[in-house]
């Protein structure tokens, strides 16, 4: 069975992105559905897929990263608004039994995501 996975970079300080908040969707129709919430670990992971086993199958997502709460945080001075608040990642899982990677590389200015492994 496949399953989905995600890590933070902060690319701005060189480190893990630790405590940040992710808000994982499906979309439903035209709506998108909360399925799951969890915050990244030391090492700027979540402890486990956000998806895997039944409850990971075809269909489009959206991750949302609370960036700028994190970067407060770290004590880094944003913009209000900050540039960038929240990072939202959609994306398309078209084989339920693979693993999919979802990164976040991420500053206060820039991002970027790949599919990983």
């Amino acid at each position: 069975m496949g399953q989905l996975t995600t890590h933070v970079l902060d690319t701005a300080q060189g480190h893990p992105g630790h405590g940040i908040r992710i808000e994982l969707s499906r979309r439903d129709g035209d709506q998108w559905a909360l399925i799951k919430e969890a915050v990244t670990n030391n090492d700027g992971r979540v402890d486990t897929p956000l998806l895997d086993g039944d409850e990971f199958m075809v269909g489009n997502y959206q991750l949302i990263f609370h960036a700028a709460d994190y970067f407060r945080r770290a004590g880094i001075k944003l913009t209000e608004p900050a540039f960038l608040d929240d990072v939202v990642i959609r994306f398309g899982v078209a084989n339920a039994d693979q693993h999919y990677h979802v990164p976040l590389l991420v500053s206060p200015y820039s991002y970027s995501t790949y599919r990983g492994s």
